[in-house]
């Protein structure tokens, strides 16, 4: 009898403990407290707003410092949206954390951040806020300095270029001390130099080779990308890495890298959504995630 009792109760246990780390993992939010290092450079401070001029229309937008076009595509049986970016100084690319915090479990949809910020554009980030380890570099201050093995990162630097590196191989703090401004890290990246970087079967994790996908590249100087697809409907199939990598290459990047997709996948422009994001192909609606990518002052 005691022999069952200890099956028993460690079965229990077990599956306690199980419950728990779903719920710490999915779940429960956690604010981090942690040290940050901030950069010793200063970017452009762009709180005040260009005194000229602001044309908009439902596919565009242009002031002194940011002019903005969107157009739609199909490829693939896919609709896809870009969003071309020419800015004055990279500090009108920014990013933003869900409610202002750097923390686990924290979300927002990519919408109300955007609002939140008063965001002109914006798109989905790399959903740190559900890994453990990963460079988290937002804004020229360091929040997170820990490597992830194999983990491509995309780091935008204080003069606007691009790079993309592996996280194993050069340190956080060498990035910022570098003149890092953030670091986006999901991946993989798509282009580099001009060329593919990503063969037919390369996929995140255990991702179905179609969906929804959120990304950004670098045309040439201060001039940029945002680029977005649904997926996973009738209506739009949704894209493999290859295939937006290639789309990619197409519109002239010489850098490109995946940002977090499938319901994940969110373009905000102009104060409302652009695209059709959906996790399951049965409800249009966006997921909740942990940061954006955006333009704005």
């Amino acid at each position: 009898m005691k022999k069952y009792g200890f099956i028993t109760t460690y079965i229990i246990v077990l599956i306690i403990f199980s419950i728990y780390m779903v719920l710490d993992t999915l779940v429960l939010k956690q604010v981090y407290t942690g040290e940050t290092i901030s950069a010793d450079y200063e970017l452009l401070d762009t709180q005040t707003k260009s005194s000229g001029m602001t044309y908009k229309t439902d596919t565009s937008y242009e002031d002194d410092n940011v002019k903005i076009n969107l157009k739609e595509y199909r490829q693939n049986d896919t609709t896809i949206y870009v969003a071309d970016i020419q800015i004055v100084d990279i500090a009108y690319l920014k990013t933003a954390f869900a409610k202002g915090t750097f923390g686990k479990n924290i979300t927002a949809k990519t919408t109300e951040m955007a609002t939140e910020v008063n965001a002109i554009l914006a798109i989905n980030g790399d959903y740190y806020g559900v890994q453990e380890n990963g460079y988290v570099l937002k804004n020229g201050v360091l929040y997170r300095q820990t490597a992830t093995k194999n983990r491509q990162d995309l780091v935008i630097y204080k003069d606007g270029s691009f790079g993309i590196i592996n996280e194993e191989q050069i340190s956080a703090t060498d990035l910022l001390d570098n003149g890092a401004y953030n670091i986006l890290s999901f991946g993989p990246g798509l282009v580099d130099n001009g060329e593919i970087i990503v063969s037919t079967n390369t996929e995140v994790a255990k991702a179905m080779a179609n969906n929804p996908r959120t990304a950004i590249g670098k045309i040439d100087d201060l001039h940029y990308v945002f680029v977005v697809s649904d997926g996973r409907t009738n209506e739009s199939k949704g894209l493999s890495l290859y295939e937006l990598a290639g789309f990619m290459k197409n519109l002239g990047v010489e850098t490109a890298y995946n940002l977090d997709g499938g319901g994940s996948s969110a373009m905000y422009f102009n104060g409302n959504l652009v695209n059709k994001p959906t996790t399951n192909g049965n409800r249009i609606t966006e997921r909740s995630v942990s940061d954006i990518v955006y333009i704005g002052y």
